[in-house]
């Protein structure tokens, strides 16, 4: 697409005169040669719309002791658009030299031109600067075990002994020595279905059937297994359902649906009063799932929409009520991998420092310093992903140490970082350590499960390197903008 300034006229063969102003309708205005309807009307590019009316019919919970739909998920109403740009962007203009424009006929304007010579026109291109790189996101895989917030118990699906079947297990870390407690149903498990660990010892299982989603609470009951069934979700056709992280007091589980129309539906599936409960809807496709306090009340959540990754805060107290979280720069992806609630430290993925390249970076909740995203964190040859970070550092998220998977070429070991340092320090990981999972105490003793050979559960421990100070300012950092949170208070 091409814009041309012609002088005077509007395109119905009128001639000019030498002198033509640049403003005015048919005094010298800019048009677009070739991409209007032909009438020499200014053409602009359409404002950018985005959004849309969410998808409605949402699932609907079946408590056990009703056995009939306990609620449906409410409608979200109309979509939200962007505001649109003011003016043209992302053009420059080129002088294209010895451009003509040829009138045919016009009034008198025609005759006081012919009395002077033609004189050529100056042609404006606008060409489109490069776009953005889209940087290509890989969600971070799925730990091999889930922990309790506490590290107390741990579950997770593993194959019998038949090796084709597969049954839940129980961990129990909290003691002196680790033991596992298989926890075998009726019938074997698919190896699709989710297991989460109570902090009483049970452990909730998800189940899918066809497009019912089944939750139940499993328990030892000496040689077999007892199940507590807790109600079901029914979710439409396309809908997909998935359990958040352990929340922090370790009593109640929560799940997430995402429609395809475009909106999340939050749901308490265990801990509640009677069965399942619908507690909101957030508008966007939402993944990931951070906790940021110790009451489970402030759920942080991945949210794509307008063609944009930003992390919010869902309010599960107040009837899923959003606020923004991180808006690092306006064409940026940003997410949350992990949070501290004691010291307020955040591990941010994010493309804002390099379009096309997601990296890793840290920043403190509340705060109004950038987020750095160290050069140790960003290698080229392996990708990190942080799985447990340092409790009870309050107010000091410099010296909390963060446990790093890192997964290469040569597999997946242990990386230890502090933000004070800005290196990683590389330990290989103990034999059979269940990938992804592992939790800090406040020591900082990182403690690792594992199943290898004749030591079916074991609980490996690592010691955090000592905090190198002197090295901390070898390391570049480019610091990006952060906004500052709205939950400071929190």
């Amino acid at each position: 697409m091409r814009a041309v300034r012609l002088p005077h006229g509007a395109g119905d063969g009128r001639a000019a005169p030498a002198q033509a102003g640049r403003h005015g309708a048919g005094d010298g205005r800019e048009v677009l040669a070739g991409a209007g309807p032909g009438d020499g009307r200014p053409v602009f590019p359409s404002p950018r719309e985005t959004g849309g009316p969410p998808g409605a019919g949402r699932g609907t919970a079946t408590p056990v002791d009703a056995g009939a739909a306990a609620g449906a998920g409410a409608s979200l109403g109309q979509g939200f658009a962007v505001p649109a740009p003011h003016g043209v962007r992302g053009v420059r203009p080129v002088v294209l030299k010895g451009a003509e424009v040829t009138v045919a006929h016009g009034g008198p304007r025609a005759a006081r031109a012919a009395e002077t010579s033609p004189r050529p026109a100056s042609r404006w291109v606008r060409e489109p600067t490069p776009p953005r790189p889209v940087a290509r996101y890989l969600p971070p895989p799925a730990p091999e075990c889930v922990l309790t917030r506490d590290g107390t118990y741990a579950a997770r699906l593993t194959l019998a002994a038949d090796g084709e079947s597969w049954l839940p297990e129980r961990w129990a870390l909290g003691g002196p020595e680790p033991y596992v407690v298989p926890l075998p149903g009726n019938q074997p498990e698919e190896p699709d279905a989710e297991v989460q660990p109570m902090s009483d010892g049970r452990v909730l299982i998800h189940r899918t059937a066809g497009l019912r989603h089944t939750f139940s609470l499993l328990y030892p009951t000496g040689p077999g297994t007892g199940e507590l069934s807790v109600g079901s979700v029914e979710c439409p056709d396309g809908e997909s359902l998935r359990l958040l992280p352990p929340a922090p007091d370790g009593r109640r589980a929560y799940a997430v649906a995402v429609s395809p129309g475009g909106s999340t539906a939050v749901w308490l599936v265990a801990g509640g009063s009677c069965g399942p409960e619908h507690l909101g809807e957030v508008r966007g496709h939402c993944s990931g799932g951070v906790w940021l306090d110790h009451e489970g009340r402030m759920l942080a959540l991945d949210r794509a929409a307008g063609g944009r990754t930003k992390t919010v805060v869902v309010d599960l107290a107040r009837g899923c009520e959003v606020s923004p979280l991180l808006q690092i720069s306006a064409e940026s992806d940003d997410r949350l991998v992990t949070a501290d609630p004691d010291s307020g430290l955040l591990l941010i993925r994010s493309d804002a420092p390099s379009p096309g390249r997601h990296r890793l970076g840290w920043g403190v909740l509340g705060s109004t310093l950038p987020v750095r995203f160290p050069e140790g964190l960003c290698p080229a040859e392996c990708v990190m992903t942080p799985f447990a970070v340092q409790p009870g550092q309050v107010l000091t998220p410099e010296a909390c140490s963060v446990a790093l998977r890192v997964d290469g070429v040569g597999g997946s070991w242990i990386g230890l970082w502090r933000p004070a340092d800005r290196r990683v320090t590389h330990v290989a990981a103990p034999a059979g350590w269940l990938i992804g999972a592992g939790r800090f105490d406040a020591g900082g003793e990182l403690r690792l499960p594992y199943a290898a050979g004749e030591e079916p559960c074991g609980l490996a421990t690592v010691l955090a390197p000592p905090a190198d100070v002197a090295d901390s300012a070898s390391v570049p950092v480019r610091p990006v903008p952060l906004q500052q949170s709205p939950l400071a208070t929190v």
